[in-house]
């Protein structure tokens, strides 16, 4: 999977894929292949060669597609760039005839649906929590108003860019 994403204001090309509890990742062009080992939710033993080293990873909640690193002491603000989003016109709330849509901002799986349709929701309220790269996101409603429609069911599989739910 290829994305960008944004660290201390700097963008980074990032191309990353799983297989068995190892990352291959490339990162403005370099390589890296490290194990990775889950220790308990959001923390993690990161492998490189012979080097071990413990991370912790968390979603934050107030700004989507943002998570905070924390390895070797250090705390990181990392935000997900999904470059088909920024091709298009649709952003995660995209407004489209006084409705809003939950947009996946990177493929993933639906681990929960949190509402219904027919709901009342108000903004910020999480409707769909999706997985991509072991991290759970909340996808949240952009505005208050009622779930005229959810499109993911728990356990399907999502790509960037697929209308999750419209709230109207």
């Amino acid at each position: 999977m290829k994305l960008k994403a944004q660290l201390s204001g700097k963008e980074h090309e990032i191309s990353i894929d799983f297989d068995n509890g190892v990352a291959f990742a490339e990162v403005d062009a370099r390589s890296y292949e490290i194990e990775i080992r889950e220790l308990a939710d959001g923390q993690y033993l990161l492998v490189d060669g012979s080097k071990n080293y413990r991370c912790r990873v968390e979603a934050r909640r107030e700004l989507q597609n943002s998570i905070e690193v924390v390895l070797r002491g250090l705390t990181r603000d990392i935000t997900i760039i999904d470059p088909k989003r920024l091709r298009g016109t649709h952003t995660a709330g995209a407004q489209h005839a006084g409705a809003a849509q939950i947009i996946s901002p990177m493929p993933g799986k639906i681990v929960r649906v949190l509402v219904e349709v027919g709901a009342l929701v108000e903004a910020g309220a999480g409707v769909v929590v999706v997985e991509a790269m072991k991290m759970q996101n909340e996808m949240k409603s952009p505005k208050a108003g009622v779930v005229v429609s959810i499109n993911a069911e728990t356990g399907a599989t999502v790509n960037a860019g697929d209308v999750l739910a419209v709230i109207e």
